[in-house]
């Protein structure tokens, strides 16, 4: 529906509005001089998890993240949250102190934010950063014969479903937040890392995968490079009890919905395990970077990733346009 909203919408006239909402970017970017540029996003959300604190840290981490897709770094923060008239304030504090956490840890500051009262809890942040308008990263500029890699393992939305419906085991739930509460900064410094020391120009399209799940964001980044990806499924990596909770399921109504957006988007293969389609199409909160390298950077960028303690997996390619726009192998 948004989607279909946003077409209807005149874009805005502004040569220094380097990024708007035209392509799905991940965030805008507005430049301010040659070699500066404000990365701003807003990101919120209601719990996950039952903890507080670790519910705050997530939210925080999530919207960190798509200043790091960006090639941005961040700089301030508004916190924005509804919170129950009735509402426990311990449990306010602690959401707050855990987004705190993570800000801190990012180098964020917290400036302020707005809170409303509203019987269903949301939380989230409005985060402001900075970017050089020559060294943006974009989730459009995909080429082919590019490699595709994937930061963090797939399957939050599948555990936190499971959780609700008691289905999750304990370890496979302390995973999930463990992947959803670390930032996309160390990732996001490997690929500057690999730009400025090794291959500049390398890294073509850069995306994090979160609500619209892997392969709604990579339909963006497909669309928007004129580009056809193709993923091989067993190459993706997954959450501990991920495909349990699918085999079970545990559907979250935004997988549903994703797997209808996306209908004539995208073929599966047969030798594809039933269980890998939900895992494709499952939202994400607080996911890993997709990443459309030159091929010939790949070595260098494994390097790079190893000595900034990131995992990566190469995960598919891109190819020349095509139909249907994204092939599961």
């Amino acid at each position: 529906m948004l989607d279909s909203v946003l077409q209807r919408l005149p874009r805005p006239v502004d040569p220094n509005l380097l990024v708007g909402f035209e392509t799905s970017d991940d965030a805008g970017v507005y430049r301010l001089t040659d070699g500066l540029a404000l990365v701003q996003t807003v990101d919120f959300f209601t719990p996950i998890v039952d903890d507080p604190f670790v519910f705050g840290q997530i939210a925080a981490a999530n919207a960190l993240s798509d200043i790091y897709a960006m090639g941005g770094r961040p700089l301030t923060a508004l916190a924005i949250l509804g919170f129950p008239q009735a509402g426990d304030p311990d449990w306010m504090e602690r959401i707050l102190r855990g987004g705190l956490e993570r800000m801190q840890a990012a180098g964020c500051a917290v400036v302020g934010g707005h809170s409303v009262r509203d019987e269903e809890l949301k939380f989230g942040y409005a985060v402001t950063g900075i970017v050089h308008p020559e060294r943006i990263w974009r989730n459009v500029g995909a080429q082919p014969g590019d490699r595709l890699l994937l930061t963090k393992p797939l399957g939050t939305g599948l555990i936190a479903t499971a959780l609700k419906r008691n289905l999750a085991r304990a370890e496979d739930v302390a995973e999930a937040v463990a992947t959803m509460v670390s930032l996309n900064r160390d990732a996001a410094a490997a690929l500057a890392e690999v730009e400025a020391n090794g291959i500049p120009g390398s890294i073509h399209a850069v995306t994090d995968v979160t609500g619209f799940g892997l392969l709604g964001h990579a339909r963006e980044m497909a669309l928007g490079s004129h580009v056809s990806l193709e993923l091989e499924a067993r190459a993706v990596p997954v959450l501990s009890g991920a495909l349990e909770a699918a085999r079970a399921g545990a559907l979250a109504g935004g997988l549903k919905a994703n797997q209808e957006f996306l209908e004539g988007c995208v073929e599966f293969a047969a030798t594809v395990p039933e269980e890998y389609r939900p895992l494709l199409h499952d939202p994400q909160t607080s996911g890993g970077l997709l990443v459309a390298v030159a091929s010939a950077a790949a070595g260098a960028l494994e390097q790079a990733l190893a000595r900034h303690g990131v995992s990566g997996w190469w995960i598919g390619r891109v190819t020349e346009r095509r139909s249907p726009l994204l092939r599961v192998l």
